[in-house]
């Protein structure tokens, strides 16, 4: 659900907010209207909340697939707060953030980026694999994550203080890390962090179970298989098989196609192009699934 820019109204060249959702090509802007599905591992729940009631910036690390933007859709919905989500990228832009002069006719009109119209309207702002995106261009949320919660728009003059409800998120893996691409810690230290990891299986198991609609039996041979992949990380398997492709390959298994087919398309292909591991992922497939 697209929302009118604050205080839009009677301002000269303003834009609705649906119109400024088609210049955000990597963001995009809902009420969470309906309660998604997630089951709590640890105390992630209430440290959240803690954390919004100070207005202290929160980071979310771990692998791909373990349920963080689940995570902070369920909360954004829990507290009752938009949720503005910008995918990170190496061609992100400090004005593809920010915002940007845009000529419209015979006018030339300021639009808001997400990250300031999330300030505007006090917003949960997500920022997701902040580690993909530019250096240069994550500097500019420094002044919200400190006791200043500001944001200033250069090319307009503006200078926004952030409201009580907005708050500021990233997602961070770790296993990204490189020399070439990394979370500085001038950045990494302004957040509250909180760790996310693969479910304990009971609980992995009721996922799968909820998300993709297998039987229990199915679901817990899916999750057993992951188990066995992820002790793969020795042996050159960057990525291990995460929840998300547990449910894909219950999809699959559910909509006709075979489990051993179903994993192969959903989870050894996927993780790796090595032939060696996907070879070793195939054996363990086999093993979970004989016939």
């Amino acid at each position: 659900m697209a929302m009118e820019h604050p205080g839009a109204a009677g301002r000269e060249g303003a834009v609705s907010g649906e119109q400024q959702v088609e210049q955000w090509a990597d963001a995009g802007i809902a009420e969470v209207v309906e309660e998604p599905y997630y089951l709590p591992v640890g105390d992630e729940v209430e440290i959240f909340e803690a954390a919004y009631a100070r207005r202290l910036p929160v980071m979310l690390k771990g692998p791909t697939g373990v349920g963080k933007t689940r995570f902070l859709r369920y909360m954004a919905y829990r507290l009752g707060r938009p949720l503005v989500t910008v995918a990170c990228h190496d061609d992100l832009t400090a004005s593809d953030l920010l915002g940007r002069y845009l000529i419209r006719g015979n006018e030339t009109v300021w639009i808001d980026g997400p990250l300031t119209h999330a300030v505007r309207i006090g917003a949960i702002c997500y920022l997701d694999e902040i580690v993909e995106a530019r250096k240069d261009t994550t500097v500019v949320i420094h002044p919200l994550t400190d006791d200043r919660r500001r944001l200033r728009l250069e090319k307009t003059g503006e200078l926004i203080v952030a409201p009580p409800e907005f708050l500021l998120v990233i997602s961070y893996n770790p296993g990204y890390q490189s020399l070439m691409k990394n979370l500085k810690p001038s950045t990494r230290q302004r957040f509250v962090a909180i760790d996310f990891n693969f479910p304990p299986p009971e609980v992995e198991t009721e996922i799968v179970v909820h998300e993709s609609g297998v039987d229990r039996a199915t679901a817990e041979a899916l999750v057993k298989l992951a188990g066995l992949i992820r002790n793969l990380s020795d042996s050159g398997l960057e990525e291990p098989a995460s929840t998300r492709l547990l449910v894909y390959a219950g999809h699959l298994i559910r909509s006709g196609v075979s489990p051993r087919r179903a994993c192969d398309l959903a989870i050894a292909a996927p993780i790796t192009d090595d032939p060696t591991v996907q070879a070793a992922v195939r054996d363990l497939v086999a093993t979970v699934f004989p016939a």
